[in-house]
């Protein structure tokens, strides 16, 4: 359900993150919670930054992130840890992300422009 539902508009907690495989050059997506700013969107990885998508984003130095019904194009990923994504949130968004998406890493995508 949620891949079905995420990067719509009326579900704005949600995107899917359109990538390449780093070998095969397939394309590939994931669904993801975010949150955002104005200039970078800031995801939770509670399965860690090993994961096969998060190491083809960054192999890349990007993605298209669609979220809101709008393909955005990323560039320059960087992994942070929960100190430096702390700031990003509001105190309840914070509350519900560590409590029901416990992560000790997260991916920050800064925005080029709509593809």
């Amino acid at each position: 359900m949620t891949r079905r539902m995420a990067g719509h508009r009326w579900f704005p907690g949600w995107a899917v993150v359109h990538h390449r495989g780093r070998r095969t050059g397939r394309a590939l997506s994931v669904p993801v919670a975010l949150t955002t700013t104005p200039d970078v969107f800031v995801i939770n990885l509670p399965w860690g930054a090993g994961t096969n998508w998060v190491r083809n984003v960054l192999a890349a130095d990007g993605c298209v992130v669609r979220w809101k019904g709008v393909d955005h194009v990323m560039t320059r990923p960087e992994l942070i840890d929960e100190a430096t994504a702390r700031p990003y949130y509001g105190r309840v968004t914070w509350a519900i992300a560590r409590r029901f998406f416990p992560a000790d890493a997260w991916l920050v995508l800064h925005r080029g422009s709509a593809a």
